[in-house]
């Protein structure tokens, strides 16, 4: 049994650890993990180094050099988490997220792949960050909330890894926004000109809310090839720029290509 863990394994087990920081079992080995105060320090460097590549994105970063808004089989989308990074490896993306419905299972496996292809692969490897989306009440509207870089260990986080949607208290905007942060992760409002509410109310009332930032960059008529939607980006920047927020931009790929949605 290892009993002295350098940072760089420290970093994969708190990646491919399922449940418990008390064992974990990696390359059919257990270790025993004495990694929780790292972990803890480098959510907040993740977080810190997440907002500084937010606050660069452009209508140009995705998809080919971000692409923060991904799904896999694991949810509603029809790729296996391997296949999708392989697609990112392919690309040259530099970052990315997988952004399941209520669950970080594709996470894991993703994390698995990436680990097994580390001074193999011909091409540089992303860098795969925690993501999620989860359905929540914002103003009395369905909307759904992104989150990023955070402890996917973490409690708070728990009700919302159960493979659907929250319900009551556990389910409004207020308490998944401040679940994420409390995991140490950036909570960012999802196609905010998709739902049944304008665009500034709801931007407006996610602020209030605490919410980091809004998904400025989304293609809303699924264009081939992907770009994002010309007149609500305008919009959704000057929101940005109003109230401070970081913006990021993603696919939301639910088919097989993950530089297009469907």
């Amino acid at each position: 049994m290892l009993t002295h863990i350098p940072k760089e394994i420290c970093r994969h087990l708190h990646r491919i650890s399922q449940k418990s920081w008390d064992i974990v079992k990696v390359w059919g080995h257990h270790i025993s993990v004495e990694c929780q105060v790292f972990v803890a320090n480098e959510v907040q460097t993740n977080q810190d180094r997440l907002k500084e590549l937010f606050q660069s994105i452009t209508a140009d970063s995705c998809p080919n050099t971000y692409n923060f808004h991904l799904h896999t089989h694991h949810s509603d989308g029809r790729l296996h988490p391997q296949q999708l990074i392989q697609q990112a490896i392919k690309t040259g993306l530099k970052d990315l997220a997988i952004t399941d419905h209520h669950s970080v299972n594709g996470y894991w496996l993703a994390v698995s792949y990436l680990l097994s292809q580390q001074g193999i692969s011909a091409q540089p490897l992303p860098k795969l960050w925690t993501g999620i989306e989860i359905t929540s009440i914002l103003l009395q509207t369905n909307v759904h909330i992104l989150g990023y870089g955070f402890d996917p260990n973490h409690a708070a986080l728990e009700p919302y890894l159960q493979g659907t949607a929250p319900t009551e208290a556990k389910g409004q905007a207020q308490q998944v926004i401040s679940s994420i942060h409390h995991a140490g992760g950036l909570a960012v409002l999802a196609h905010p000109a998709r739902y049944r509410r304008s665009v500034k109310e709801l931007v407006e009332g996610a602020v209030q809310l605490g919410v980091d930032g809004i998904e400025t960059f989304y293609c809303y008529g699924n264009n081939k090839p992907w770009h994002p939607s010309a007149s609500q980006t305008k919009a959704l920047a000057q929101l940005a720029d109003q109230y401070g927020l970081l913006q990021t931009c993603g696919t939301d790929t639910h088919g097989l290509d993950i530089h297009q949605r469907l």
